[in-house]
């Protein structure tokens, strides 16, 4: 059997992206011809998906790609920016330093180097959002970050956070981005901060609130293949529940 690769993967979803009406479409726009026009259409799929939250330095793309590596799912983080910069027309370069951060620093950025970007806060999340769903609602597939435990429907995600303590998340950013010790402690509080206000403003959510995900795993206390263990094992546990309750009802 052919396991699609990862650009198979999102080449079909962003197929389906340009046929699926937008989610947040304007009454007059879709209503005529979509009478549902204003319900996610993309949120109807039925396979799985895992939604990584992370502290900064927490290890959260590692642990991701490992899960997608022994899944053969696709994990996407970098692929959402290229993604959205393509559809905004402009450099990707330009989002990645304002990526999950507050909307004006990225609104101000796009502006300030093309002219020709016609790009609001408004319409850069928008367009997030609704790649997330489309993403969700194809399944089989692991999104990091931007917002995406809170995006993607409970019944059909496995919602994932990954902490560690700052010393930790601090060494770790040592020893595999070559930064200096005082250099790692400033990436992981502004990333940590800025994150957290991404999702308070557009989404009104504490990203610290444990009632917000499924599993949460101090990486502190477990390596990366132990964390990739507990989220494969957490995700069986709730496939084998919804086909029991399909074979049930």
């Amino acid at each position: 059997m052919h396991e699609k690769t990862a650009a198979e993967h999102f080449a079909e979803a962003m197929a389906r992206l340009s046929k699926t009406p937008h989610p947040f479409a304007q009454a007059g726009d879709q209503a005529a011809r979509h009478p549902h026009a204003d319900q996610p259409a993309a949120l109807t799929g039925h396979a799985f998906t895992i939604a990584f939250s992370r502290e900064a330095g927490s290890g959260g793309i590692t642990v991701a790609r490992e899960v997608g590596r022994r899944l053969s799912w696709p994990a996407y983080d970098q692929e959402l920016l290229e993604s959205l910069a393509k559809e905004l027309n402009v450099d990707v370069s330009l989002l990645e330093d304002y990526d999950e951060r507050r909307g004006s620093f990225l609104v101000d950025t796009i502006n300030a180097f093309s002219a020709a970007a016609s790009v609001s806060e408004v319409t850069y999340f928008r367009r997030l959002v609704r790649l997330l769903q489309v993403l969700g609602a194809r399944g089989e597939c692991l999104i990091v970050g931007r917002g995406s435990t809170f995006v993607l429907p409970p019944e059909t995600t496995l919602r994932v956070r990954i902490v560690a303590t700052r010393d930790d998340r601090i060494a770790f950013m040592v020893r595999e981005h070559k930064l200096s010790p005082v250099e790692a402690a400033r990436f992981v509080d502004t990333k940590d901060r800025d994150r957290h206000q991404f999702l308070k403003d557009h989404f009104h959510k504490d990203p610290a609130d444990p009632q917000h995900y499924d599993l949460i795993i101090n990486r502190s206390r477990f390596s990366v293949d132990e964390t990739a263990d507990l989220v494969i094992e957490a995700l069986q546990r709730m496939q084998a529940r919804k086909t029991a309750a399909k074979a049930g009802g």
